[in-house]
């Protein structure tokens, strides 16, 4: 089977999922979400959430050290930057290959174990990982300041081929487009159409197939004389790769590193996504990560002139008291709809969204039905004995 031999039904997945992402800025701009920065976000943690569900998802391996991939992968890209060129081709590369190689030597430790001893074990290596960024490894990470350029910087492959940025601060660019705004969305935009395509072959193949196997009863597979351990490592390194390319993204969009990319708190955020949006889906992750980057940005900036004015219309004693009330949910208070938003799909949509988006389909489908099972048992009665094939 080849590489683009997929149903039919994947492909026009595939398809949808691209177009929806290039018309990006067109789709989101009714709800304030068409701006570059907050798009290239989307599909940066889109990536990181696509690779997470590949280890979480299908294994049930639950990670919370997967920053210090994200960390990492930043922290080469800027790198490559400082030595070699502002071309994103080979600092995303490079973060890639070393987020899968720090990755492979990670999960070849916490792999020993499962459950919550391996969760324990991912964000035990993630602190570490955070405190050695922040205070052991200064001379590489530039400690609490965070990796930057310098125009002193070396970048050999920009001097060999004549490039002189001068006495400017250089930015990343792709053979002279600049990776700011737009042009910078449509490159991560790029990388995240080939990410869903490579998580969406692993999903259908059937070394997904064994990963939802270990993640369905790892006990018994290693009873039959099966070893689990190799899938459970190729997941979680895949997992890794897919971390540090959304780290060097961060870097291309933004030439900068910090230590607080590797904090618990990042890990703990793309577990929220998975989970919000639908673990062990497709889409499910991808729409979780929009979902919180949304909240985090757009109900962040929320302020009460900005509710008095959606509340224009109402009398001006009923506009001051629905204004003091939502202002706890938006704002500085985003965190807590957020949160009752997390609780409310927890309890009610445990797939998360995507158990939402399938029971309305479901809805509909049954609706289209019209009088089907009133159809079926007419036809029974008619004929009471029916004819075996």
């Amino acid at each position: 089977m080849g590489i683009f031999t997929m149903a039919i039904k994947d492909w026009l997945l595939f398809l949808c999922f691209s177009a929806v992402t290039l018309l990006g800025p067109i789709i989101f701009t009714p709800i304030g979400a068409g701006y570059p920065d907050l798009l290239q976000k989307f599909a940066i943690y889109g990536i990181f959430a696509l690779g997470f569900n590949i280890l979480f998802g299908l294994t049930g391996y639950l990670s919370f050290g997967h920053a210090a991939f994200l960390g990492v992968g930043s922290y080469t890209a800027v790198w490559t930057f400082k030595l070699l060129t502002m071309n994103p081709i080979p600092a995303i590369i490079l973060a890639t290959l070393v987020g899968g190689l720090f990755s492979a030597l990670i999960g070849f430790i916490s792999l020993r174990r499962s459950g919550i001893y391996f969760s324990i074990l991912t964000l035990a290596f993630a602190q570490m990982s955070y405190n050695m960024a922040y205070s052991v490894l200064t001379p590489i990470t530039n400690g609490e300041t965070g990796l930057q350029l310098t125009q002193s910087d070396p970048r050999i492959i920009d001097i060999a081929f004549g490039r002189d940025y001068g006495a400017v601060l250089p930015s990343s660019d792709l053979f002279g487009i600049d990776m700011t705004g737009y042009p910078g969305f449509y490159f991560c935009a790029t990388m995240l159409i080939i990410c869903f395509f490579i998580a969406l072959r692993i999903f259908r193949s059937p070394f997904g197939m064994m990963l939802r196997a270990v993640k369905s009863n790892q006990n018994r597979m290693k009873y039959t004389g099966f070893n689990t351990r190799p899938y459970a490592l190729s997941a979680f390194i895949i997992s890794g790769m897919f971390a540090g390319l959304a780290g060097g993204l961060l870097a291309v969009t933004d030439p900068l590193a910090g230590a607080e990319r590797m904090q618990w708190t990042a890990s703990g955020e793309v577990v929220l996504m998975t989970i919000l949006g639908g673990a062990g889906t497709l889409l499910g992750p991808v729409i979780g990560a929009g979902v919180i980057k949304y909240f985090e940005n757009i109900f962040s900036a929320f302020n009460d002139t900005i509710l008095m004015h959606a509340y224009s219309a109402l009398p001006e004693g009923l506009q001051h008291f629905m204004v003091s009330l939502t202002s706890r949910f938006v704002g500085e208070g985003w965190q807590l709809t957020l949160g009752l938003l997390f609780m409310v799909i927890v309890i009610f949509l445990p797939g998360g969204l995507m158990e939402g988006v399938k029971r309305i389909l479901h809805l509909f489908s049954k609706k289209s039905d019209g009088e089907g099972p009133e159809k079926g048992s007419k036809q029974a009665t008619a004929n009471p004995h029916p004819v075996k094939a």
